[in-house]
């Protein structure tokens, strides 16, 4: 899933949040957060590698704070399946009660009346630690959501890129809710079981991170220096399942967020995610924008068939190059969406997610051309 806000300053911040934390003059918003020293978790780098492999902690606690106060209806699932049971039955054990349990209700209550607010996951992959997006928040909060309330530029950026997810004043109280709901729940559980986590599967990343410099990256790379996306970091994260996130900050700031096999067995299901991230946004969503009416789009067409699309994108790069895996990415997929692999994955995977043909063949014409390129 990529990010789709607009009309918003969408940068990453750890530039902005150094040049707040240098002064400002009384009558505005305080001078903002100063930089962590250090992120939670850990980031995996090959020298002069363009994608580096990294965990953080803060993108998986805003997560699993979403999933644990939505109910998830996609057909790719945004959060792994059976996530929140499994999650209840950790929190139980550990007797952890938080503000989170408190105002569930009312926190998943929003979720009727501002559908967009489902855009909100993407907060935390503008930030490098969880102290720089909590201090950032509470900016955005004491400002109330307005940018002329800053005493600079960039803290006006920053109020501006977070009113781009909380525009209104209701939304806004969804966060300060939100915020104060998932600080409780990381000090009396959260970062405890992910301390937990992180250790159990230290060789299950570094298996990921040995497929992925060491084969796969540079089977991709061609493919991701010609969509514009020729260096970031992919974060492996604990809550996410095949409908992965995707931040676009330029040529060298892109984010994506893939799950976290939880075996060596299965590490390539992150690179199963990888496939079906970088190819949502310049192959499906290119080709169902370019091949529906107006009219489809306005009725939601479009957002129905690009699901599909970006699971078949992912199929038909991976066919291009690194056919070894389109089988085990067909089955991973239809897994996901809780559907039959049969006698051939392929087969099903075309049945389970159908698009129609002249949005098929957009897709293979434009990897014709993003392959044929230097």
């Amino acid at each position: 899933m990529r990010n789709v806000i607009r009309g918003t300053c969408i940068v990453g911040l750890s530039g902005i949040l150094a040049a707040c934390a240098s002064g400002g003059s009384a009558g505005g918003v305080g001078t903002g957060p100063t930089p962590a020293d250090a992120s939670a978790g850990q980031t995996l780098s090959t020298a002069g590698a363009p994608w580096s492999l990294a965990t953080r902690e803060h993108v998986d606690l805003w997560l699993h704070g979403f999933a644990m106060i939505t109910e998830d209806t996609t057909v790719v699932p945004y959060f792994r399946r059976g996530y929140k049971a499994e999650l209840q039955v950790a929190r139980s054990r550990a007797n952890a009660v938080t503000q989170l349990d408190a105002n569930r209700a009312k926190l998943a209550a929003r979720f009727a009346i501002s559908r967009d607010l489902v855009n909100a996951q993407f907060v935390p992959m503008h930030f490098s630690s969880l102290d720089n997006m909590l201090e950032a928040i509470d900016i955005f909060l004491q400002a109330q959501g307005n940018p002329q309330a800053a005493n600079s530029r960039e803290v006006a950026e920053l109020i501006a890129l977070l009113g781009g997810y909380f525009s209104t004043p209701a939304d806004r109280e969804w966060l300060r809710l939100f915020t104060q709901s998932i600080r409780d729940e990381n000090s009396k559980f959260y970062r405890s079981y992910w301390d937990q986590q992180q250790a159990e599967r230290a060789t299950v990343l570094a298996a990921v991170n040995d497929r992925w410099q060491n084969n796969y990256r540079a089977k991709f790379q061609r493919f991701l220096n010609n969509t514009g996306q020729p260096a970031g970091t992919i974060l492996l994260s604990l809550p996410l399942d095949g409908e992965g996130r995707s931040l676009g900050g330029g040529k060298l700031q892109n984010t994506i967020g893939v799950s976290f096999p939880s075996t060596v067995a299965t590490a390539d299901e992150a690179i199963y995610v990888i496939a079906h991230e970088v190819a949502l946004g310049p192959l499906a969503q290119a080709a169902v924008h370019e091949n529906i009416t107006p009219a489809e789009q306005r009725a939601g067409v479009g957002t129905r068939y690009e699901t599909s699309a970006a699971v078949r994108a992912g199929a038909m790069l991976l066919q291009r190059i690194a056919p070894e895996l389109v089988d085990g990415y067909a089955r991973y997929y239809l897994r996901s969406a809780n559907r039959s692999v049969g006698s051939n994955a392929m087969t099903s995977l075309t049945a389970a997610f159908p698009i129609p043909d002249l949005i098929r063949d957009a897709i293979t014409r434009q990897l014709d051309v993003v392959l044929g390129g230097v």
